[in-house]
């Protein structure tokens, strides 16, 4: 798979999510899709950009946005994770990093002192056409599901 490009259609993409699902990004078409790339379940961090995506999902559905949460994670890890936090939204599970290879999201990072491979912590706004708009990379998670939101919001006027 190539990479993505703003302003290029995704390339279709089916992966693994919660619910005992399989998520097709074909199968989304007609709706603005937010794919937000995260290190780690339950971890500070992510938990914390997980619960501010829950907490504006109202929003994201009126502008006609799907949010998916992207790690490596299994998906029993997923599961219990989503239950734990109430999340509304599907986790997708990556184990083979795929989807982070499309979007160019594992990078070496320093844990401890130690060089590791890592999620660095990604969003991706795909409007309902299938092309990719917006993407933010080494993401902050204080502000960041509410600038989505109006990035989202933006696509729909």
């Amino acid at each position: 798979m190539s990479g993505v490009e703003i302003g290029k259609k995704v390339p279709n993409f089916e992966i693994a999510a919660t619910g005992d699902q399989t998520i097709k990004l074909s199968s989304l078409k007609g709706k603005n899709v937010v794919i937000y790339f995260y290190p780690k379940d339950s971890t500070p961090g992510c938990t914390k950009e997980g619960q501010a995506f829950r907490d504006e999902h109202r929003k994201f559905a009126r502008a006609q946005t799907v949010i998916l949460g992207v790690s490596r994670d299994s998906i029993k890890s997923h599961e219990n994770f989503k239950a734990k936090q109430e999340f509304p939204f599907e986790l997708l599970s990556d184990k083979d990093e795929e989807l982070c290879s499309l979007f160019d999201v594992i990078k070496m990072k320093n844990m401890y002192g130690k060089q590791v491979r890592g999620i660095e912590r990604s969003t991706f706004l795909i409007d309902a056409k299938g092309v990719l708009r917006q993407e933010w990379r080494k993401v902050k998670v204080a502000g960041h599901a509410e600038e989505v939101l109006a990035a989202a919001k933006e696509l729909n006027k």
